[in-house]
């Protein structure tokens, strides 16, 4: 099994961004033409895209929507998005634009019915975001954080048919303090969903640490900032996760 390599693209006000601790406030831009950084990705040999609506994850609806179709169109590989999607008809409506999964946080613990139907209507096509803060839950944009633990929403959608868990540790999100390894391989191994790493990743090395534990169960890991910034290559960090299989 090989890593998936998710480069991220974050929407604000149509500009491609990338936050620390997910703090709106604490956004610094990379560009202002999204399908531009997505036809670049792809040429560096992405197959898959993370695309995030963080204006939609605080408002609870689409805000980006523009700039999501035009990556939709620009991007020849998968594109996985999250932000804001906690209805059916966005669900519905995001697969209808052509985005290969739809990923769901706040509503995954406010209307788990909802991520149960979604995955049972769209097979591979729903990825449940487990976002954590000291282990705990983190909603609406990671602006408030609830009491349920990371484990226990994992094992609520066992047996939902959910593709992919997406596990990220809020305190590291774009900070560069490195993949917080050890909790995302003990979530990999406590569930039968695959697991996607994200938050922290600040080079190669967490890019092969996680491919080399692929077979724990982690399926990709998301990168941002350390691609924006110049720290990680894209094009290595592929090789990484293909050498780790």
């Amino acid at each position: 099994m090989t890593l998936i390599v998710f480069p991220a693209i974050d929407l604000k006000a149509g500009q491609v961004v990338r936050l620390a601790e997910g703090d709106m406030d604490r956004a610094t831009v990379y560009g202002d033409d999204p399908a531009q950084q997505a036809m670049l990705f792809a040429g560096a040999g992405a197959g898959h895209l993370h695309v995030v609506d963080l204006d939609g994850a605080f408002a609870g609806g689409s805000v980006n929507g523009e700039a999501v179709r035009r990556i939709v169109q620009a991007f020849p590989g998968y594109v996985q998005l999250g932000g804001g999607i906690r209805t059916r008809d966005s669900i519905e409506r995001w697969f209808e634009l052509g985005v290969a999964r739809v990923v769901i946080g706040t509503a995954a613990l406010t209307d788990p019915d909802l991520v149960r139907g979604a995955a049972a209507d769209f097979p591979g096509g729903i990825v449940v975001a487990v976002d954590a803060r000291d282990g705990m839950v983190a909603t609406q944009g990671w602006a408030d954080v609830s009491d349920t633990s990371v484990l226990d929403l994992a094992r609520r959608f066992e047996d939902a048919g959910v593709a992919a868990l997406l596990f990220t540790d809020v305190g590291r999100d774009g900070l560069l303090k490195g993949v917080n390894l050890e909790a995302t391989v003990d979530l990999a191994r406590a569930v039968d969903i695959p697991v996607i790493a994200s938050g922290g990743v600040k080079g190669i090395s967490d890019i092969y640490m996680l491919a080399l534990h692929a077979r724990d169960g982690i399926e990709g890991v998301i990168t941002g900032r350390a691609l924006y910034d110049g720290r990680l290559d894209l094009a290595a960090a592929l090789a990484a996760a293909e050498r780790g299989a």
